[in-house]
């Protein structure tokens, strides 16, 4: 077995932040068999995170192979992770999208999010959700990181 990602501190720092979850969410990963170095990596601290929560659940697609899932869903790079609410069978899609490891600040990220789609709630102020109530043509917004 390889050797774990995340030390036993960072697991039970984690483990009381999930104390916060309140409903299931499903993390949707995204990978390559070839041409993708961090998707083993990816994989095996996004299976480390899910076991510390029974709210979490893990589901793994092949970028090539899942095609449509992947289309559906709008992803396109990999390792690619899609956080989804899960009520009963069905997925809802929050839009909350990662494109490489979330490892770094961009696990602290990671976790905050994992929380956020679990409350169902973006957190957005009274006067920002009437602002994008308002838009009328759709918006792509997206936040890139590189590694420090």
């Amino acid at each position: 077995m390889p050797e774990r990602l995340l030390n036993e501190q960072i697991v039970g720092q984690v483990k009381q932040v999930f104390e916060r979850l309140d409903k299931p969410v499903q993390l949707l990963f995204f990978g390559k068999d070839k041409e993708c170095d961090s998707c083993a990596d990816t994989l095996q601290l996004l299976h480390e995170v899910v076991e510390i929560s029974d709210k979490l659940g893990i589901s793994v697609f092949d970028l090539n192979k899942d095609q449509q899932i992947a289309k559906q869903y709008g992803v396109d790079k990999v390792p690619g992770l899609v956080l989804a609410g899960k009520d009963g069978q069905d997925l809802v899609d929050y839009g909350v999208r990662f494109a490489g490891i979330p490892a770094g600040h961009e696990f602290s990220t990671l976790i905050h999010d994992l929380i956020l789609v679990s409350g169902r709630d973006s957190q957005l102020s009274l006067s920002t959700r009437q602002f994008l109530a308002e838009l009328k043509d759709p918006v792509h917004l997206q936040v890139f990181v590189t590694p420090t």
